[in-house]
């Protein structure tokens, strides 16, 4: 499929000629929107989808673990324990953004039932809690190499038309950032809550690698279809 690249000073899109579902991918902490764009030729989508990716930058903002120093960040965190990674305020902001990308998509003609939020570990973690917020159907949520934190935030905000949304899950067994038990908690939280979660495990660190790759091309075939 043949896209158009257009740069924005928050995000990053790849437009198909005509529009027909949506991916919003966000990137890790640190990086930014062009991270994963190498990825979309390689998910081999049909190109009757007509997806639109758009790769959203964070806001630059000071990270407690990197000394303070500013940089692209969903939200803050303090430490690399469960505990320290939780910072409700920059979470709240971040999902509230990635709603209004949602938002967005739908006015420009998208159905809510075509979009996915996808995510890369600190990225995955607002797409979780963006996709079980959002007041109408998705199509899905991806979460590569993340986590759930502060959970204890949805469980009064889960939203009932998402009840039973798509979850697909990658996680590297030898991860040295988001160690491998972070992410299973994450799965036990989502199944204990009745989500539908495709929990897949590769032989990887914090990474991608190609056989993900291509089980998320498959997924989001089906799931935007």
């Amino acid at each position: 499929m043949t896209y158009r690249t257009q740069e924005a000073d928050d995000a990053v899109t790849l437009a198909p000629a005509e529009a027909r579902s949506s991916v919003i991918w966000l990137h890790g902490l640190g990086a930014d929107g062009h991270d994963f764009l190498p990825i979309v030729p390689e998910l081999r989508l049909p190109p009757a989808l007509g997806t639109r990716f758009i790769f959203p930058h964070a806001t630059v903002r000071p990270v407690t673990i990197n000394n303070g120093h500013a940089m692209r960040a969903w939200y803050d965190i303090k430490s690399l324990s469960p505990g320290g990674r939780g910072d409700a305020e920059g979470l709240g902001e971040s999902v509230a953004r990635i709603s209004s990308l949602v938002d967005a998509e739908r006015a420009a003609g998208i159905p809510a039932q075509r979009i996915v939020i996808a995510g890369f570990s600190q990225g995955g973690a607002i797409a979780l809690h963006a996709g079980l917020r959002y007041a109408e159907r998705l199509g899905g949520v991806l979460a590569l190499s993340t986590y759930l934190p502060v959970a204890e935030t949805l469980e009064g905000q889960l939203a009932a038309a998402n009840a039973d949304l798509p979850i697909l899950m990658c996680h590297g067994v030898v991860d040295p950032v988001v160690v491998l038990a972070m992410g299973e908690a994450a799965r036990r939280w989502l199944q204990a809550h009745h989500y539908p979660v495709d929990w897949r495990t590769y032989p990887m660190q914090h990474q991608v690698i190609p056989a993900e790759i291509a089980d998320i091309g498959r997924w989001l075939a089906l799931n935007l279809a």
